[in-house]
């Protein structure tokens, strides 16, 4: 209670909520001796958030196919951009924790019916108040009946929307869901300016602390500061440039020599070279983060359950862990959920290289000849090389992999959720539903396994609905394993491991000490978030 106490008067301090004598004064009255008070206040003091400076972020992520139309978010440059120039009804805080953005309450007495309640006064970039008129004019291009949108399979569960009044919105859904607030944060679900009912998803206009100067797809994007911005202590710089630098070495080059402040997806390879550089800082976040090799379970060979057991089986995941994370991560066991997550199944046997059950499964497939397995490190850093590993350890037991090496521009639109066999990452998500809602249910357009109407795919569909029903916690927890333990089975995901979030950021940028792990980059809101030292 008193470590609560004592964090809660720091961030007063740091936003100028009190002064530097109340909180000494404060913390000593808590227990704290004043020699100890008086250095934890001055290290609230040296977080506080200056405005003013510029921010240039190397990111490892891009394509010139990436569009401004958040339902076509398919990567992390595209998902900070959103969450520069734009708001949700919600947000997962620094802390990890949901709480209140655009909509400043939302409450349900069932589950099934939900209100949210906007904060008054918001404004777009072009002027415009925010109104409920706004946020069902969103939610109708993501869930329309032609709408191509990537979110338009978590929001099949609404039936209706509606106004209560410019501030008020009413979700009625097709059965409870107590995780509905998680769901609206999903970053494609910015909300955006209406005209007689309807958006212009390409317009880049929203309620964010940052305005859009240029867009350059897949190359760069540049920002200056909403001056109207309405969240207190947020968006401190002037400027922001976005950068795409895909190659890893480029990346690398760039913080060391100061072309840019900060980069993501630094390669677990050089966080001990780049530790060295005395001008930076090494940021490392756990989380949901996964690294993943989806198989199309409707093309061949991936149709044969037996063949998809066969190359579970056939993977040193430890060896992947130690070799391309080293050790900057954990095992998978071919399913999402991480131990970050409330209903991870831990109790469920780990999946390890077994050579026996591999052939046993390979020789029940019937199947002969080469898999060709396509790889890119624009899917995550050392990826080619994992991919190289994978295939090494499967002709150990007669099967032959062939790793295909695809180009970075573009693997997102011309090789994943197309391609029967690939490498890919998912940021993860905080609940199992909200997981299983963005790329493991039916009538996801982001189910890259195309795992749907298998016997056990079904039963699948059928517990995730049951369990976003049933409120009591020991039930869902047992719902939550069978379905972890089906998709391992029967599903066309192989999961062998997650991975850390890991930045090189200058140390004339300042953070606060809690860093958000749902996505990379703060949850892609280092510009919000972050400030000059």
């Amino acid at each position: 209670m008193k470590k609560r106490f004592i964090s809660l008067q720091s961030f007063k301090l740091s936003t100028g909520q009190i002064n530097r004598r109340q909180f000494v004064m404060s913390a000593v009255a808590a227990g704290v001796v004043l020699p100890t008070a008086l250095m934890m206040a001055d290290k609230a003091v040296a977080a506080t958030p200056k405005k003013g400076g510029n921010l240039r972020y190397g990111t490892g992520f891009g394509s010139t196919t990436d569009t401004l139309d958040p339902g076509t978010f398919e990567n992390s440059m595209a998902t900070n951009i959103g969450m520069s120039f734009g708001n949700h009804l919600t947000e997962i805080g620094s802390d990890g924790q949901l709480r209140p953005e655009l909509a400043e309450s939302y409450e349900s007495t069932d589950g099934k019916t939900w209100v949210f309640n906007l904060r008054q006064g918001v404004e777009f970039h072009n002027g415009k108040t925010l109104t409920s008129d706004d946020v069902i004019a969103t939610y109708e291009y993501h869930s329309g009946e032609d709408s191509k949108s990537a979110a338009k399979g978590l929001l099949s569960q609404v039936v209706s929307m509606s106004a209560d009044g410019p501030n008020r919105v009413i979700f009625e859904l097709k059965a409870p869901n107590a995780g509905f607030p998680y769901i609206v944060s999903d970053y494609h679900l910015l909300i955006l300016p209406s005209v007689d009912g309807k958006i212009d998803p390409q317009s880049g206009i929203g309620t964010g602390g940052y305005i859009i100067e240029t867009f350059e797809p897949g190359v760069r994007a540049t920002f200056n500061r909403n001056p109207n911005y309405w969240k207190d202590g947020a968006a401190h710089f002037d400027q922001i440039e976005l950068i795409a630098l895909l190659d890893t070495t480029a990346r690398q080059n760039a913080v060391m020599t100061g072309d840019v402040d900060a980069i993501d997806r630094v390669d677990p390879k050089t966080v001990s070279l780049l530790a060295r550089v005395p001008t930076l800082e090494i940021l490392e976040v756990a989380g949901t983060l996964h690294y993943t090799m989806p198989m199309r379970v409707t093309s061949e060979p991936f149709d044969n359950r037996d063949l998809r057991l066969a190359l579970k089986h056939s993977i040193k995941r430890q060896e992947l862990v130690d070799k391309i994370l080293l050790g900057h991560g954990s095992l998978g066991n071919d399913h999402p959920i991480s131990s970050a997550n409330p209903f991870h199944a831990s109790e469920m046997p780990q999946r390890e290289f077994n050579p026996e059950k591999a052939m046993e499964h390979y020789a029940a497939s019937g199947h002969s000849g080469t898999i060709q397995l396509s790889a890119s490190d624009a899917a995550f850093a050392g990826a080619v090389d994992a991919a190289q590993l994978i295939a090494a350890s499967a002709k150990e037991v007669g099967i032959d992999i062939e790793v295909v090496r695809e180009p970075a521009d573009g693997y997102w639109s011309n090789v994943w959720n197309k391609k029967p066999w690939c490498t890919c990452y998912w940021g993860g998500r905080p609940t199992e539903d909200w997981m299983y809602s963005s790329a493991y249910v039916d009538d996801t357009e982001w189910n890259d396994t195309d795992w749907r109407t298998t016997p056990d795919a079904i039963k699948f569909n059928g517990i995730v609905k049951e369990a976003r029903a049933e409120l009591d916690v020991d039930k869902r927890r047992s719902m939550y394993a069978e379905t972890q333990q089906l998709i391992s089975d029967d599903g066309g995901a192989i999961v062998p491991m997650f991975a850390n979030h890991i930045h090189a950021v200058s140390k004339n940028i300042s953070h606060s000490e809690d860093v958000a792990g749902n996505w990379s980059s703060d949850g892609g809101k280092f510009g919000e978030r972050w400030w000059t030292a």
